[in-house]
C-alpha cells in the first residue's frame, strides 16, 4: 500500500499530541461531504462545528462522539445581550493537546475560511499535527444548484467578491470589468451590493441571480438585473430573516439571464422539489423510501404510527425458535422486516446467531425484509418475483413434495394482526403452518404538537399511507390531513380506507411496492408542476395553497 496515497485510510492515532483534520463541509447538501471527509468524520473522537454545519456532518461520526459547543447558551454577554461564542481555536487545541482526534468542520472549503487559516496556524504554532480536507467552496457549489454555469462558451473572467468585507477600491475594479461576479453577500445586503456595482460602471441591465439557503430543499432563487433586483425583492416581498441575516450567493454576468437560468436549474425543478412529505413510518422502516424521497427534492417526516411489543405469551415463539434448531421445519418464512427483528432478538437470548438456519429454507416477502435478514447474516432462499406481498410469495411458493422435502413444516413468525391470506395458501399447497405470534402491533404514541398541527393545518404537502392500518392510526394519533395534503396510497384497500375516513386520494400506486408508491407521488408533483408552467402560472406546492399560508416567504 502506498503510504502516499489519498485513497488510504490513513488517519492514524496521536496519542502523545492528538490530531486535526480542518474539515469542508460544503454548502449545505450532505450528499457533496467527500469520501475523505466521512472517511475521518468515522474517525474522530471529537467534533468541532458551529450547528449548520454540525446537522450536515453529524451523522457520519461515530456514536458517543464529543461536540462540545461553540455558543454556551447559559453564558450572556451583558453589554450586547447575547450568547457568549467560545474560541473555537481554544477548544480545537485544548481537545488536541488531551491526545484526541480532533475534526473542525466549516462550511464550504477550509481554505476560504478566514478563521479557519488562524486556527491552523494556532496548530501550527502549538506543536499539533494537522490536515485539511477541502470541501465543495459555497461560492461555487451554490452557482450549480442553481442552474448558473460560472463559465460559458466565451470563457469569460471569474471574480470572487465578499460583500461584507469589500472595500470601494474592490468594487471599483469588479465594477470596471465586464467579467463573471461570485458575491458572497446577504439577503438584506445584496441589493446594496448591486448598487454599489452600479455606481462602479457596471450597466444597470447586467443580469444578476440570486440564491439563498443553496444545494438544500429550501433553496430559492430570483433572476433580476442589477438595476431591478430591489424592485424584485419588493414586489415579491421578500422580508428580512428574524433570525439574522441569511448569507445569499449572487452571480452577475451575461449569462446569467432568466431565460437561460430557467432551462439550466436542474435542482429547483425536481418534481418533489421543497415538498415536505409525511412518512407514517420509523425512521428504520422508511430509511430507503425516504432515501428516494429525496433523490425528488422532498423532505420527508417519518412519523411512527405502530408500536411493537412483545407477544403476550411469549412461550408460543419460544418453543417454535427451540424447533428451528432442533430441525422442526423445512421453511421459516418473514413477512416483515418486524418478524426479522422479533426472531433476531429471541437468537440473542439464547446465545444463537445466523448459523442456526443451516438447512433451513428461508422466504422473504419482499426486498425490505431479504435486506433486513441479509444484515442479520442470512441469505433468503426465496423472494417473490412480482409483486411484494404474500400473494406474490405464494405465487413462487412450491408445493410440498414428499419425495424433495423431508419435512412438512413452515415457521410463520408474524404479527397478532397479520392477515390469514399466506396461512391458507400454504395449506392449499400441502404444507402444515406453525402460524406464530412473533410480536404485537400497537398504535403510537401522538407525535409533537407542532407535528399534529402542521397535520391538520396544511403545514404537510403530502402524505404516504402503506396499509389500512397507517390511515387509522395516524387519524388516531394526530388527526385528519388538511384537504390541501396531497394523498397518496399503496393500494386499492389503503385508499378506501382512506376514503371511508373522508380523504380524497390524489395518488394511487401501479404496485403494491413502498417504491412505486414514491414514484407515483413524484410523477403526481411532476405533472402539477409541468401543468402551472403550461398555464403560465408560479409553481406552488399544496401546503402554500391554504388559506394563509405565505407564498414564496424567505423567512
Amino acid at each position: 500500500m502506498n503510504p502516499s496515497s489519498p485513497t488510504t485510510s490513513a488517519f492514524p492515532a496521536f496519542a502523545a499530541h492528538g490530531h486535526v483534520t480542518f474539515l469542508g463541509a460544503g454548502p449545505g447538501d450532505p450528499g457533496l461531504l467527500t469520501l475523505r471527509a466521512v472517511e475521518a468524520l468515522a474517525a474522530a473522537d471529537v467534533l468541532i462545528a458551529e450547528p449548520d454545519v454540525l446537522d450536515v456532518v453529524r451523522t457520519h461520526a461515530r456514536a458517543g462522539v464529543d461536540t462540545p459547543q461553540l455558543t454556551i447558551a447559559d453564558e450572556v454577554s451583558a453589554a450586547a445581550g447575547v450568547p457568549v461564542i467560545r474560541d473555537a481555536a481554544n477548544l480545537v487545541m485544548e481537545a488536541a493537546r488531551s491526545g484526541r482526534r480532533v475534526v473542525r468542520a466549516v462550511t464550504g472549503d477550509p481554505g476560504l475560511d478566514g478563521n479557519a487559516a488562524q486556527e491552523m496556524l494556532a496548530c501550527a504554532t502549538g506543536g499539533i499535527p494537522f490536515e485539511v480536507v477541502p470541501g465543495v467552496a459555497t461560492a461555487v457549489g451554490v452557482p450549480a444548484y442553481a442552474g448558473v454555469p460560472l463559465r460559458g462558451e466565451q470563457g469569460a473572467d471569474v471574480r470572487f467578491v465578499d460583500a461584507r468585507n469589500a472595500s470601494a477600491r474592490c468594487w471599483s475594479e469588479v465594477g470596471a470589468s465586464d467579467g463573471i461576479l461570485v458575491v458572497s453577500a446577504t439577503l438584506e445586503t445584496v441589493s446594496a451590493a448591486a448598487a454599489e456595482l452600479v455606481g462602479a460602471g457596471r450597466k444597470p441591465d447586467t443580469p444578476l441571480t440570486v440564491t439563498v439557503a443553496g444545494t438544500t430543499t429550501r433553496q430559492r432563487t430570483w433572476s433580476a438585473t442589477l438595476g431591478t433586483i430591489a424592485q424584485v425583492f419588493k414586489q415579491g416581498k421578500v422580508l428580512p430573516s428574524p433570525e439574522g441575516a441569511r448569507p445569499v450567493i449572487a452571480v452577475v454576468g451575461e449569462h446569467c439571464a432568466a431565460a437561460r437560468r430557467e432551462d439550466m436549474a436542474w435542482f429547483e425543478s425536481k418534481p418533489l422539489f421543497g415538498w415536505r412529505v409525511l412518512v407514517p413510518r420509523t425512521k428504520e422502516q422508511a430509511a430507503s423510501l425516504s432515501d428516494q424521497l429525496r433523490s425528488y427534492g422532498a423532505v420527508p417526516h417519518e412519523v411512527p404510527t405502530i408500536a411493537v411489543e412483545p407477544p403476550r405469551t411469549p412461550q408460543q415463539m419460544e418453543r417454535a425458535v427451540k424447533g428451528l434448531v432442533t430441525g422442526r421445519y423445512e421453511w421459516i418464512a418473514f413477512t416483515s422486516v418486524n418478524a426479522v427483528k422479533a426472531v433476531r432478538e429471541k437468537f440473542e437470548e439464547y446465545g444463537l446467531d445466523a448459523r442456526a438456519f443451516a438447512g433451513i429454507k428461508v422466504a422473504a416477502v419482499g426486498e425490505q425484509t431479504a435486506a433486513a435478514l441479509v444484515e442479520f447474516g442470512v441469505k433468503p432462499d426465496l423472494v417473490p418475483s412480482g409483486e411484494q406481498s404474500a400473494a406474490g410469495l405464494l405465487e413462487d411458493w412450491p408445493p410440498y413434495d414428499p419425495v424433495f422435502d423431508p419435512i412438512d413444516r413452515v415457521f410463520l413468525p408474524r404479527a397478532d394482526i397479520a392477515t390469514e391470506t399466506l396461512v391458507a395458501g400454504l395449506i392449499e399447497l400441502g404444507w402444515e403452518v406453525d402460524d406464530v405470534t412473533a410480536y404485537r402491533t400497537v398504535r403510537a404514541s401522538p407525535p409533537p404538537a407542532d407535528t399534529r398541527e402542521a397535520i391538520k393545518g396544511g403545514g404537510f404537502d403530502a402524505v404516504l399511507f402503506t396499509s389500512s392500518s397507517t390511515v387509522r392510526n395516524l387519524v388516531g394519533i394526530a388527526g385528519k390531513p388538511h384537504n390541501v395534503t396531497v394523498i397518496a396510497c399503496i393500494g386499492p384497500a389503503t385508499a378506501k380506507t382512506a376514503e371511508e375516513h373522508g380523504l380524497r386520494v390524489d395518488v394511487l400506486s401501479p404496485e403494491p411496492s413502498v417504491s412505486k408508491l414514491a414514484e407515483a407521488l413524484a410523477e403526481y408533483g411532476a405533472a402539477r408542476r409541468e401543468a402551472a408552467k403550461e398555464a403560465g402560472e408560479s409553481v406552488f406546492r399544496p401546503s402554500e395553497r391554504r388559506p394563509g399560508a405565505r407564498r414564496r416567504r424567505t423567512t
